[in-house]
C-alpha cells in the first residue's frame, strides 16, 4: 500500500494514519520517508507498530511532505534493506506493482556504475529515474517509464524539491484533494477520513504536487482531470462496511 501527503501541516501523522488503515491488505514490512535535508527514512520488518516504535524513538525533524509504504515481498526477502522507501542518489520512492524487466535494467545501470543495496525491482526504478534526473523531474519520469515494462504505482520525493511526484501504470493510484493539503494513495478508502474529493490518475499520467496545488502531465502536455466528489454519507457507509 502507498501513502503520500503534502500540505501546510506535519506529514508524519497523516502517512502513519494511512499506513495503519492499509494493514488489512497484508504486508511483511513498512517504511516512511520525510522530505528534509538529509532525507529522513525509517523502515522496519513486521507490524506497523514496530515502525511506529522506531519513529517514536527517533529525533525526526518536522516536515510537510512525506511518503510511506506497506510491502508484500515479491523480489527480495522481507528485510529492512528490501523494505520501501528506496533511495538512490536524489530519488526516494515507494512502489506497488512488478517491474518485469528489472533484471535487464539492473544490469544496464550496474554497467553505468550504479551500486545496489537491495534485491528489489523497486530500487532499480529509483536508480533508473535518478540516472535520467538532471533537474527536470517530469522529463526524467517520462524517460524512465518508457524503459519500464510491467506494472507500477510510484510516489516519489526528490532531494531539494518541495514537491511530491506520482505516476501509475496498471496499478491503482489516487490523488486526494483536501483543504490546502493533498494525498496520494493506492486505496481510496484509506483517505476517506481526510477528504471526499479525489482524482483518478490515468495510465502514465505524472502528477506534481506541492502545498499550493497540483499539475497532471502526459507526453509533455498538461492533462485536465475532473475532481470527483462523494457525499459524506457515502463515505460513512463505506467505512462501516470495512
Amino acid at each position: 500500500g502507498i501513502a503520500g501527503f503534502t500540505g501546510k501541516k506535519e506529514a508524519l501523522p497523516y502517512i502513519l494514519d494511512i499506513l495503519s488503515f492499509l494493514e488489512y491488505r497484508g504486508y511483511d514490512s513498512a517504511g516512511i520517508a520525510l522530505l528534509s535535508d538529509p532525507m529522513q527514512i525509517i523502515k522496519s520488518v513486521g507490524k506497523i507498530s514496530n515502525l511506529e516504535e522506531k519513529v517514536n524513538s527517533s529525533d525526526l525533524v518536522d516536515c510537510n511532505i512525506g511518503i510511506a509504504h506497506t510491502r508484500w515481498a515479491t523480489h527480495g526477502e522481507p528485510s529492512e534493506d528490501n523494505a520501501h522507501p528506496h533511495k538512490v542518489g536524489k530519488i526516494t520512492l515507494v512502489h506497488n506493482g512488478i517491474i518485469e524487466n528489472f533484471k535487464e535494467l539492473r544490469e544496464r545501470l550496474t554497467n553505468e556504475g550504479v551500486t545496489f543495496n537491495s534485491n528489489t525491482d523497486t530500487e532499480v526504478a529509483a536508480a533508473l529515474i535518478n540516472y535520467y534526473y538532471d533537474g527536470d523531474m517530469v522529463n526524467a519520469l517520462e524517460k524512465a517509464i518508457k524503459d519500464i515494462k510491467g506494472s507500477y504505482a510510484l510516489a516519489i520525493l526528490v532531494d531539494g524539491e518541495d514537491k511530491l511526484y506520482a505516476v501509475r501504470c496498471e496499478s491503482p493510484l489516487i490523488l486526494g484533494v483536501g483543504e490546502n493539503e493533498y494525498f496520494v494513495t493506492s486505496d481510496m478508502s484509506a483517505i476517506l477520513e481526510h477528504t471526499n474529493k479525489f482524482v483518478l490518475l490515468g495510465e502514465n499520467e505524472i502528477v506534481t504536487i506541492d502545498k499550493n496545488g497540483y499539475k497532471i502531465e502526459k507526453d509533455g502536455k498538461e492533462v485536465n482531470r475532473i475532481v470527483g466528489y462523494r457525499p459524506k454519507k457515502d463515505f460513512e457507509s463505506v467505512l462501516e462496511s470495512l
